[in-house]
């Protein structure tokens, strides 16, 4: 994983990161943790991309656009920027 993505990460976390074997152990991780991700480091965990003020993709928990989406065939893989909830659409 970049450097840069680990910035601001205790040794200890750094260590728990690079035990996580996907994305989703790595989000579970942050959320056990108390960690903020920045909008970067949720790119680089989902594979997705920013998708700004896209109604099609509003989070239903707060309502925000600010979604994460990777595209994954069927269904598209959800997280959003301001309250990290997880979801498929």
């Amino acid at each position: 994983m970049n450097k840069e993505l680990l910035k601001g990460l205790t040794e200890e976390q750094i260590a728990k990161v690079k035990k996580c074997k996907n994305g989703d152990e790595l989000l579970a991780l942050a959320k056990s943790e108390g960690i903020q991700l920045t909008d970067e480091q949720l790119a680089a965990v989902s594979g997705g991309c920013l998708l700004e003020s896209t109604p099609t993709f509003t989070c239903p928990k707060c309502g925000s656009t600010e979604v994460w989406g990777h595209d994954m065939g069927n269904y598209w893989d959800c997280i959003c920027s301001k309250c990290k909830h997880h979801w498929y659409d």
